[in-house]
Parts: C-alpha cells; sequence; structure tokens
C-alpha cells in the first residue's frame, strides 16, 4: 500500500463527490433492507408481530412477550367466560393469573439489573411459572395436551 499524501487524499476525495451521490441510495436501501431482515428475524424469535417487536427490550424480552400474550389469552378467556355465562370460578382465575402475570413482569424486570448467575435463574423461575399458567389456560380454553 502507497504511502498517504496531499495529493492521493485529494484524489480519493475527488472520486467519493463523484461516485458517492450514485451509491448512496443503494447503501441507504441496503441499510434499510438489513434492519427490516433484523427486526422480522427478531419478532418470529419472541413470537410477536414485528410492529409489537419494539416493545419488548433487553435479557427479558422473550419473558415480556410470552407474559404480554399470556395476558391477552387472559382477556379472550374472561370475554369468552362472560358469554357463555361462567361463574366466579372463571373471573377468579384470570383475576389471579393476571395479578401473578403482573408480579412476574415485575420480576424480569427487576432481573435486568441483577448479576448473570442471579437473572439467569430468576428468568427460569418466570419460565416455570409461566409454563404453569399457560397449561392452566390451555386447560380453560378445553386444549387438552
Amino acid at each position: 500500500m502507497g504511502k498517504v499524501t496531499p495529493g492521493n487524499a485529494r484524489k480519493v476525495v475527488g472520486v467519493v463527490r463523484v461516485i458517492g451521490p450514485v451509491l448512496a441510495p443503494y447503501a441507504a436501501q441496503a441499510v434499510s433492507v438489513a434492519r427490516e431482515t433484523y427486526e422480522r428475524a427478531r419478532a418470529r424469535r419472541l413470537g410477536v408481530t414485528v410492529a409489537d417487536v419494539d416493545r419488548f427490550s433487553g435479557r427479558g424480552a422473550a419473558l415480556h412477550a410470552r407474559i404480554a400474550g399470556d395476558s391477552a389469552a387472559l382477556r379472550d378467556l374472561r370475554e369468552q367466560g362472560a358469554q357463555e355465562g361462567s361463574g366466579n370460578e372463571l373471573r377468579d382465575f384470570v383475576d389471579s393469573a393476571q395479578r401473578r402475570l403482573s408480579e412476574l413482569a415485575g420480576a424480569v424486570r427487576a432481573a435486568e439489573r441483577m448479576p448473570s448467575g442471579r437473572r439467569r435463574s430468576t428468568h427460569k423461575a418466570v419460565r416455570g411459572e409461566l409454563g404453569r399458567i399457560e397449561d392452566d389456560l390451555l386447560r380453560r380454553f378445553r386444549v387438552e395436551g
């Protein structure tokens, strides 16, 4: 590689002035496509829509996405129960599960600032509790596993 001289630098700047405006739109498009691809992959990994992917970030993003999904399912169950005229037992379950999901969301948020070992064990405990809530939800939706 040659020496960097003022003459060589002027030549490079001249080439960039000519080619830069031609290449800039292609570079911007490439960046945009890369960003879209990344966002779609992240949304797929979290199990949410691309529009919702920005709501979930950090190391607990997947857990927050699960909690949001479970909360939406509980709202659906409450509506279904109201249409079917279900009793207090279903309403009590939904209220209890919503409170528990709120507590779990708080635990995941708190775990963001914990040392990695404690964060992992907290996330593991939250995953276990979410699994139990989801199993109960599926049973109440009459989906047996």
